[in-house]
């Protein structure tokens, strides 16, 4: 995938599609006068989403029906395209980053590295958060901003009390604003509950959820300094506390069963 950083998933930063950096820099002023005159709605959180993954579909290389990543997806979620009021639609990519987003209009992408390294109860759990972020309209919030932040830079009038119509390279401006924002931990927690009562409701193993934090801190540990996904690490709550705030959750519940030593996988669990 081209370059664009990917904060606001469940997994966080790498490399992604084609669209330049955001540097907001002296814009940041122009963003905040433009939140004041806009009304921004779900309807229009859905339409710029729905913009924005239409992008990223066509500039990323997207897993085709008979593809083994989309056959394993189809076959993990098929009965969660209608889930909690969401009218959801999923999609692989298939590139080297681990990660996964979802966006107001009920499109979850995932990365084909990710479903590499996850088991499928913890493919439910990470899934299972991003449904919770759009659920919880944190990924609305993700957009307004974006959106703002792609009119400072010329993209629309911030001004405005209305969402403009954007071109492709404005909405390619947009989507990596997006996906470069970053939630905040109480909205990550509260993802992380709504993952948990996800895979209880449906009676799946709540220990993935577990395991799936589990490795997500031994990417961390084991990232270099400067890499994307180490940088992500340092802005999102600690995984081996949510992790632990999962076990707690589950022992209280009894459904704690022991996985034994969490690691990560030598051989891709996708084939």
């Amino acid at each position: 995938m081209k370059k664009i950083t990917l904060c606001l998933m469940f997994i966080g930063a790498m490399h992604s599609i084609n669209a330049q950096k955001i540097n907001l820099g002296k814009a940041a002023e122009v963003v905040s006068n433009g939140a004041k005159g806009l009304t921004f709605s779900n309807e229009d959180a859905i339409k710029l989403s729905k913009e924005s993954v239409d992008y990223m579909d066509k500039n990323n290389p997207v897993a085709g029906a008979k593809d083994p990543y989309t056959i394993r997806l189809n076959k993990l979620f098929a009965k969660h395209k209608s889930q909690d009021g969401l009218n959801l639609n999923y999609k692989v990519y298939k590139v080297k980053d681990i990660n996964a987003f979802a966006c107001a209009d009920g499109s979850v992408r995932v990365f084909s590295s990710l479903m590499d390294i996850m088991t499928d109860d913890e493919l439910l759990a990470v899934i299972g958060h991003e449904i919770g972020h759009v659920k919880n309209q944190d990924t609305k919030d993700a957009m307004k901003t974006a959106y703002l932040k792609a009119a400072a830079l010329g993209a629309a009038s911030s001004a405005s009390s209305k969402v403009a119509t954007l071109n492709e390279s404005q909405i390619g401006k947009m989507a990596n604003s997006f996906l470069d924002a970053s939630h905040s931990k109480k909205q990550e927690s509260e993802a992380d509950l709504y993952s948990y009562d996800f895979m209880k409701a449906n009676k799946y193993n709540v220990v993935g959820a577990y395991t799936a934090f589990k490795k997500l801190a031994l990417l961390s540990e084991g990232g270099t300094p400067q890499s994307g996904f180490q940088k992500m690490f340092n802005s999102h709550p600690d995984s081996n506390k949510r992790a632990e705030a999962i076990k707690k959750r589950a022992e209280k519940d009894g459904l704690w069963k022991d996985p034994g030593t969490v690691s990560l996988p030598t051989t891709k669990l996708t084939k």
